[in-house]
């Protein structure tokens, strides 16, 4: 029969097959999932000649001030201070709406209608409530001269007086609910009375839904429109465990959406909430500099956070070997052995690469020229 090579991955299906005897075992790495030719383990010799030949050179975890770039994603929200229902002060009947969903308005802009006989009965109240008021300020005065000379008595001029304040607090009420449905009560007069009322934008924005139509009843409690205050969109953003020490309250951030990603916006981190949820990160939010019409509420978005000076613990770029997606680095058990051991990195420049949980190789010995010439002899020592 004739001789075969075994992949490293039929070797490795193999010791996964024979561990069937119901306990599980602990998880390693690939190397020492493999049986290599009379060992079991992820190390290596090398001989005086090989020694030379690789030339290899040592070092260890170092500390280092390190810039890292943190990509977030997440969705544009609206804060629920700048989400608003719109009603009536005075139900009525709706005559004309002047917007529709998704349209841009502007503060003051009249949004609707609505017509009602009791704006009449309000109007009328108010003028009948001023004459009488008028014609009770001059029999109070007439009172006074009246009451000076004794010629009426003080009980007819406190009548007088409480007839007179009675009605201009009454009036001052008429004229506040006058003012709160947008008439003006100071240039009211019989020939100006009118049946309608407007509904008046509150703020500049986007209307985000609209809840009645023309010709509806609608009741003081009935919200007629949903709008959107675009200066509350908040960008709440996903921080993983491993970045979020990294993100702060007041950071700058660069923002852009999928769809245009070379469109970037600037934004600042104003709140980092303090819990990492079950999957395994973190809620940021941030607000935008300045508004911008190319994020809406509901957008899936992205953040560039540029974290400088940050200080850290790795390796020289040389030290860290990749094979099927892992990383590893070479330790020096000394007389010429090497052990494989997997590592998790982080973030990476021209020359070094973060090294997390590095307390795992904290006064150890790690090869750093030759590690791949390491793991090229550990890979042909498998086959």
């Amino acid at each position: 029969m004739p001789l075969r090579k075994i992949s490293i991955y039929s070797l490795g299906l193999a010791a996964v097959l024979s561990s069937c005897s119901g306990k599980k075992e602990q998880e390693k790495t690939v190397y020492e999932n493999t049986k290599f030719a009379g060992q079991h383990d992820n190390t290596v010799h090398l001989s005086d000649q090989q020694l030379q030949s690789v030339g290899i050179t040592l070092t260890s975890i170092q500390d280092r001030k390190m810039e890292k770039q943190i990509i977030l994603n997440g969705k544009a929200e609206i804060a629920p201070s700048y989400l608003s229902s719109v009603s009536s002060i005075m139900g009525g009947h709706i005559k004309s709406i002047n917007i529709i969903n998704g349209s841009h308005f502007t503060k003051g802009q009249i949004l609707a209608v609505v017509e009602d006989p009791q704006f009449i009965q309000l109007q009328q109240d108010y003028l009948v409530t001023r004459a009488q008021q008028e014609a009770a300020r001059l029999n109070l005065d007439r009172q006074k001269d009246l009451n000076i000379s004794k010629a009426s008595s003080d009980k007819t001029m406190q009548t007088a007086q409480a007839d007179y304040s009675m009605l201009n607090a009454t009036l001052k009420g008429l004229e506040e609910k006058l003012k709160i449905i947008g008439i003006n009560a100071k240039g009211l007069h019989t020939g100006n009375i009118r049946s309608k009322i407007n509904i008046h934008a509150p703020f500049t924005g986007f209307v985000s839904k609209i809840l009645v139509n023309n010709g509806q009843y609608i009741n003081p409690a009935d919200t007629l429109f949903e709008l959107i205050n675009p200066a509350g969109l908040l960008l709440e953003l996903k921080v993983f465990e491993n970045d979020f020490n990294d993100v702060k309250i007041g950071q700058q951030i660069a923002v852009y959406s999928n769809q245009n990603p070379e469109v970037k916006a600037a934004a600042s981190i104003v709140s980092v909430v303090p819990a990492i949820e079950n999957g395994g990160s973190a809620t940021a939010v941030a607000k935008l500099a300045s508004s911008h019409s190319e994020f809406v509420k509901g957008m899936y978005i992205n953040a560039e956070v540029n974290v400088s000076n940050r200080y850290t613990q790795g390796l020289p770029n040389e030290s860290i070997v990749s094979f099927e997606n892992k990383n590893y680095v070479f330790e020096d058990l000394g007389q010429s052995n090497y052990k494989m051991v997997p590592v998790t990195t982080g973030i990476t420049d021209s020359q070094f690469t973060e090294i997390l949980k590095a307390d795992i190789l904290k006064h150890k010995k790690i090869v750093c020229k030759g590690a791949y010439s390491l793991l090229m002899m550990l890979k042909n020592k498998a086959e």
